[in-house]
């Protein structure tokens, strides 16, 4: 066990919230983002062997966020706005040279359909005829904007605004405009709007310098992705810079991380893989297909009477005895402890095992709004551990009255790619453990042992068919053409868009890469002449259970059985026996029918 000493030498932190307070979630909202789109003629120049246009990439954007938000938080609000058109529409009609061709509102359908009217080379001349290219004021665009936010009345937890441009001097040059640009972006910024430029290709680079570089805001911490310097010259690229700030990035809780008696650190828990699955069904009014709310109510089983959450007790059953506890009571028996992580020691890493596993992780980040130093101590505690190859292992109470569990602290170092763009965040990885009594005793099968030349032939197999695997390459083919079936609904189109199922082995490839290697190995493992994927022959029952011996009975045996009136205790197919060896015949084939006639032959 490593002492904290060894980690950290002259580091203190200045809490500025109680432990108890750290742990709450913060006031959410609906989430909002504006596409504030350039419309000169630079951003309709077609790319070179027929790459699409940066206006066309941008309409492709625009339209997958729609479509996602749909999806995934349909209340959100989206607007698209362009500037340097030649058409004004506004509210009011206050700004030249602005075209709201979406204002701030919840995607639809509809708004879909209008964004994929403007790709292509018809939508070029779409835009050509309703929006137009004019003359440039970046500043009306963001006063423009301005206005869509303070005229909602909803409250909104994260405002963003991306602009989508491949002029790094949009006014040419013009101090004055310049100068206006920079002052509302600022205002822009002071009242909690997030700005993002999302630069594109254009002949000779983009220079943010020039311009943008005063108009983004700055990271709002060291997870975000920050100014690209690269402009964006693929639809693929773009679309992931914009998934990158698009993105929620809402924590699970914030907790304190206690590394000593004094020391916190404010921690975020977040959830970086979660299962995706189909929305649920919405219960509607037949008659006017309103959603419909259900309510459960508790009423008395003997009096019929409503009753109140106060009268309601619960019950536990233990030796034969009940025993009746309040509300209070059960709450106060599930509390531990205050919810947050607390330091035990640390492990070397090759303690910690694969099946360890149990459960989803989830993820661990500095909050330095809650606690200042959060960070800089966050830091030192993952870089140590990332050094020295080990994981910190905790005690972690997520909620009030959640029991605890034992955790591992995982290091893991960012990571970006060739653009600069965040793949992995610097973090730790929460890995829960199980308890003593979650292990299990197994009793596996046995089987014969393979022989050390059917292991190399299978080695050899194996090493055929490795691949890099990453879980993103792979989509989940029943909820995408789930949702491509409502798509089509919802737009109107002829047939849903086909998918391509990832998951499908590809046998052609596996088969060409294999070569004779798969029957060599056949010829290895089976015997000669035998098919393995023949079915196998019904198999004969040998120890099943005998058949019972027909069980006959005398003349005698059956007046015994009349005269005690016990002839119901016989079974049908002992009477039907019985009928035929004295030669009865039977009209039915009825219990009660049987005895009658066999009563009538007997005293006849």
């Amino acid at each position: 066990k490593a002492s904290l000493g060894d980690f950290f030498t002259s580091m203190t932190t200045e809490s500025t919230r109680s432990p108890s307070s750290i742990g709450d979630y913060k006031i959410t909202g609906r989430d909002s983002l504006v596409f504030l789109v350039d419309a000169s003629k630079e951003m309709f120049i077609k790319g070179e062997d027929g790459e699409p246009s940066n206006f066309d990439m941008t309409m492709q954007v625009v339209r997958t966020v729609y479509t996602s938000k749909i999806i995934s938080s349909d209340k959100d609000l989206v607007a698209l706005v362009f500037y340097g058109t030649e058409e004004s529409k506004n509210p009011r009609n206050s700004f030249k040279h602005v075209y709201v061709y979406h204002d701030l509102s919840e995607p639809g359908a509809k708004r879909v359909q209008e964004v994929d009217a403007l790709r292509g080379e018809k939508g070029a001349k779409l835009a050509a005829e309703t929006i137009g290219s004019g003359e440039t004021s970046l500043g009306d665009a963001l006063w423009c904007c301005a206005n869509l936010y303070s005229d909602i009345k909803l409250r909104l937890s994260h405002k963003r605004l991306m602009i989508f441009t491949c002029r790094d001097e949009p006014h040419g040059g013009d101090s004055v405009k310049d100068r206006q640009a920079r002052t509302k972006a600022s205002d822009l910024k002071e009242t909690g709007v997030v700005i993002d430029l999302m630069h594109l290709m254009k002949p000779g680079g983009f220079d943010i310098s020039l311009f943008f570089c005063d108009i983004v805001s700055p990271p709002e911490d060291e997870s975000e992705l920050g100014l690209q310097l690269q402009p964006s010259d693929k639809l693929e690229d773009l679309l992931k810079r914009v998934r990158a700030k698009e993105l929620k990035k809402r924590a699970l809780a914030r907790l304190n991380l206690c590394l000593g008696e004094g020391i916190n650190v404010a921690v975020g828990i977040y959830a970086t893989a979660v299962a995706a699955r189909k929305p649920g069904s919405i219960k509607l009014y037949r008659e006017t297909n309103e959603p419909v709310r259900s309510k459960t109510r508790t009423f008395h089983t003997q009096t019929g009477s409503l009753l109140l959450p106060s009268e309601i007790k619960k019950a536990q059953y233990y030796g034969g005895k009940e025993i009746v506890m309040e509300r209070d009571e059960v709450d106060a028996i599930k509390k531990f402890d205050d919810p947050g992580l607390f330091l035990i020691g640390f492990k070397p890493m090759e303690k910690l095992k694969l099946h360890h596993h149990i459960r989803p992780a989830v993820f661990l980040y500095p909050e330095e709004d809650e606690v200042k130093g959060s960070s800089c101590l966050f830091s030192a505690l993952l870089k140590k551990c990332s050094e020295r190859n080990v994981f910190a292992l905790c005690r972690f109470i997520s909620r009030r009255n959640y029991p605890p569990r034992f955790v591992a602290l995982l290091p893991q170092n960012e990571e970006l790619d060739e653009g600069k763009v965040q793949i992995t965040p610097p973090g730790f990885n929460v890995i829960y453990l199980p308890f003593a009594d979650d292990f299990r005793t197994l009793d596996p099968p046995q089987f014969p042992s393979a022989s050390q030349t059917q292991v190399d032939k299978m080695k050899e197999i194996v090493s055929k068919l490795r691949f890099k695997y990453r879980s993103e390459g792979f989509e989940n083919p029943v909820i995408q053409q789930h949702f491509r079936n409502l798509e089509a609904l919802a737009l109107d189109m002829m047939a849903p868009e086909e998918i391509e199922d990832l998951i499908m082995p590809k046998v052609d490839q596996i088969d060409q890469r294999l070569g004779p290697l798969v029957q060599e190995f056949k010829d290895l493992v089976y015997p000669a002449y035998y098919n393995p994927e023949s079915k196998p022959a019904a198999k004969r029952k040998t120890g099943g259970a005998e058949k019972k011996p027909k069980v006959e009975l005398t003349e005698d045996e059956l007046k015994a059985h009349v005269q005690n009136n016990t002839l119901v205790k016989l079974t049908v197919p002992v009477l039907k026996d019985a009928c035929k060896q004295f030669g009865v015949r039977t009209t039915g084939t009825k219990k009660q029918e049987l005895i009658d006639a066999l009563i009538a032959r007997l005293r006849s």
